[in-house]
């Protein structure tokens, strides 16, 4: 894990070397201060010159000078470094969802992906500056002050050593207990952001059904779970302070009343005073180096479990990848399904398809048609390799899917799904999502052929007017028609609509049709949809039905044939179904008495 998340370090590793190293410089000069005071003491007690004191002191001040030069410095690579980090960790997770079939996405919760690039890299930023920095200048700070504090103190620096094991088995017993607690923390933190988010993308429904009240009571139960399990681990990670305080005022207690006796009973021949004053700075040191790190330690723990977060995204593989060597042509809009089964979850009873076999030829239009839940969408998603057949083969353009190189073929099929999604920017760049370099005019056709150019015209800054963040600022319908236009600009081998029509009107969808026809005669086009007046005109129909293909055929053959064509059709037409019932009896009178 450690090995993954430091791979995002790359162009600030110049910046996480150097910072040790002016810690180091910082250090050092640091613990020489206290030496060169007892020096100063020293000079005083045996009546120096003034002049010889100033030197002395100027020494000090500009060992403290260089010290605060080498702790700036260190603080702003270490910024540098730890801000970068960040930042490439945050691009990196961002790189690896993008990259994500639908599967491993289906894996993962969005809110859970938000928690992981804000708060769980926010974490993980905080203790990785404290790693690069502090995490050395406390041990360090340890070495050398002990080191000079035996050279000027003798056996009286050991008494800081001891308070060691105490303060390791008290952070240990700390640390082992809050584990538990931040990783519950991190998946209410989860909910929590799934609940603001489903609020703020529902709050339209949420206050036509004056559900507010409710809303934030359930929200205000999710942030209070949060809190009471953070309470819980700070008041846990807090013990750590007063153990802490404990110790150091306990040594320095006793290291002030053993250097004192020594000072009188030797009359200052073991220890003086200037010497006494400075083992009691690096006393403080270090114990206050030790206070740090146990800070430190705390960090970690706190970023332990989003660290892991992090990584499940970094090295979550996604099943679906382009092969090496692919195919970069698709040729035709050609597609066949031969013995196809889908299964989401792997087991082979519960497919969501089963035995597909179906040849489309290319520049044929489809229409399907279903109840809901019938695997209409399922099927569909398997040409542009959203998800992989569990078995049997989809092929377009007479090669396995398998065989493309995925990014030709997503390419060559383009899908309007009904819950389509427009972005945030102006409705003009949206438009170019299916050709980067598609000209004004390109652009304008295609919405005319979308029957969308109408209201766009009517914005105050037309193909300029700025899409609002979730498309609040257009209707279902308007969206509908920019994403099918945006599709065709992509004028692509095989276009899917996936029920993308539902919140136009009837005569909108007629037209877009026969736009359709006329734009993209030789592209192979498969509208799936709920009204059977959106298929009727298709060259055939396939009726779905718990994940298999019922039946298929023209919309007359089904009218006749298809009894869940049938019932569909006649519910959707009441007003006319009994006048076609007559006709369709007639019929099949004539055609007997014509056997």
């Amino acid at each position: 894990m450690i090995k993954t998340l430091a791979s995002s370090i790359r162009q600030y590793r110049g910046a996480v070397i150097v910072t040790p190293l002016l810690v180091m410089g910082e250090v050092l000069f640091e613990v020489l201060i206290p030496f060169g005071t007892a020096a100063l003491i020293g000079q005083v007690k045996a009546g120096a010159p003034l002049p010889e004191l100033f030197a002395s002191a100027g020494v000090l001040a500009l060992m403290a000078l260089i010290s605060l030069g080498f702790g700036a410095a260190a603080g702003l690579t270490c910024a540098r470094a730890s801000v970068g980090f960040s930042k490439n960790l945050r691009t990196d997770m961002f790189r690896a969802v993008q990259s994500f079939d639908f599967s491993t996405i289906d894996s993962f919760s969005s809110s859970s992906l938000v928690t992981r690039m804000t708060t769980d890299v926010q974490n993980v930023q905080m203790a990785f500056m404290m790693l690069i920095r502090t995490a050395f200048r406390a041990p360090l700070m340890i070495i050398f002050a002990f080191s000079v504090a035996y050279v000027m103190g003798g056996w009286l620096a050991f008494i800081y050593l001891a308070v060691i094991p105490v303060l390791g088995i008290s952070l240990f017993a700390i640390i082992r207990t809050a584990r538990p607690i931040f990783k519950r923390i991190f998946r209410k933190y989860d909910r929590l952001n799934e609940s603001a988010g489903e609020n703020l993308a529902g709050i339209r429904v949420v206050k036509s059904y004056v559900r507010e009240d409710y809303e934030i009571e359930k929200f205000d139960a999710a942030a209070e779970e949060v809190r009471r399990e953070f309470t819980r681990a700070e008041r846990i990670l807090a013990l750590n302070s007063p153990i802490m305080n404990f110790c150091v005022y306990t040594v320095m207690v006793f290291v002030i009343g053993m250097g004192s006796f020594a000072i009188i009973d030797s009359r200052a021949t073991l220890i003086d005073v200037g010497q006494f004053s400075s083992l009691i700075t690096y006393g403080f040191q270090i114990l206050m180096s030790l206070m740090m790190l146990s800070m430190v330690f705390a960090l970690v723990t706190i970023a332990e479990e989003g660290a892991g977060r992090i990584y499940e995204v970094l090295t979550a593989s996604s099943q679906i990848t382009s092969p090496e060597g692919g195919l970069t042509e698709v040729s035709d809009g050609s597609i066949d399904f031969e013995g196809v089964g889908l299964s989401y979850g792997g087991a082979k009873d519960r497919e969501a398809l089963s035995d597909i076999n179906l040849h489309i030829a290319s520049g044929e239009t489809i229409g399907i048609i279903g109840s809901t839940g019938s695997a209409k969408s399922s099927l569909v998603q398997l040409i542009s390799r959203l998800y992989d057949a569990s078995r049997g083969r989809v092929l377009v353009g007479g090669h396995d899917v398998r065989d493309y190189d995925l990014d030709v073929l997503r390419s060559e099929v383009a899908m309007v799904l009904q819950k389509n999604q427009l972005f945030s920017g102006t409705i003009a760049e949206n438009l170019r999502w299916g050709n980067p370099e598609a000209t004004d005019e390109e652009v304008r056709e295609a919405a005319k052929l979308a029957q969308a150019d109408e209201f766009v015209q009517g914005f105050p800054d037309g193909y300029d007017h700025m899409i609002e963040q979730g498309s609040t600022n257009v209707s279902g319908g308007q969206k509908q028609r920019l994403c099918i236009a945006r599709a065709l600009l992509k004028r692509p081998q095989v276009l899917i609509l996936d029920d993308s029509t539902s919140a136009v009107d009837t005569k909108t969808d007629r037209l877009i049709r026969d736009g359709l026809k006329n734009y993209l005669p030789e592209t192979t086009k498969i509208i799936i949809a709920q009204r059977t007046g959106s298929v009727e005109d298709a060259d055939r129909i396939i009726v779905m039905n718990e994940g298999k293909i019922d039946s298929i055929g023209t919309h007359e053959e089904l009218l006749h044939e298809s009894e869940i064509y049938r019932e569909v059709y006649i519910s959707q037409n009441k007003q006319s179904h009994d006048e076609r019932v007559d006709e369709l009896e007639e019929e099949e009178v004539s055609e007997d008495g014509n056997n």
